[in-house]
């Protein structure tokens, strides 16, 4: 288990675009489970959409990615600290988006590692709410 305080020393992201609040399971070069909250006074619900709050899928994924950003600092070979690597989203394919993400819904964030080629990762995600799938995608990312 990972708090938020953990999580925000090892991403930089900040409100409001820290979309991940816990880890709940790690298995470090493998998968990496989080948890994020979604509460009804998210900047985003502002203007999408004002009578009938949904949460934007790019969001979902940008949650998927940032947990996947996790995992791969955690699963780094280095000994030393990592303070000073980035972990970039490089790209995204095969975005699935199935069910709308409201205000009170918990998403179940599962991301696991496909490959892995030098600092380039290759994740599979998928987003889920009450066990049901409501978001899924392949991220490349790059540790820097």
């Amino acid at each position: 288990m990972m708090d938020i305080e953990e999580i925000k020393r090892i991403l930089p992201h900040r409100p409001p675009f820290l979309l991940i609040d816990r880890i709940i399971n790690v298995k470090k070069g493998s998968s990496i489970t989080a948890i994020k909250n979604v509460t009804y006074d998210e900047p985003f619900f502002v203007g999408h959409f004002p009578h009938k709050a949904v949460m934007p899928g790019v969001l979902i994924v940008e949650a998927m990615a940032q947990a996947g950003g996790v995992l791969c600092f955690l699963s780094l070979d280095e000994k030393g600290p990592t303070s000073d690597k980035v972990v970039y989203f490089m790209g995204i394919e095969k975005a699935k988006f199935r069910k709308p993400v409201i205000p009170g819904d918990s998403l179940e964030l599962k991301v696991n590692i496909v490959k892995r080629r030098g600092n380039i990762w290759k994740l599979e995600g998928k987003a889920f709410v009450e066990k049901n799938v409501v978001a899924e995608a392949i991220m490349m990312a790059q540790v820097v």
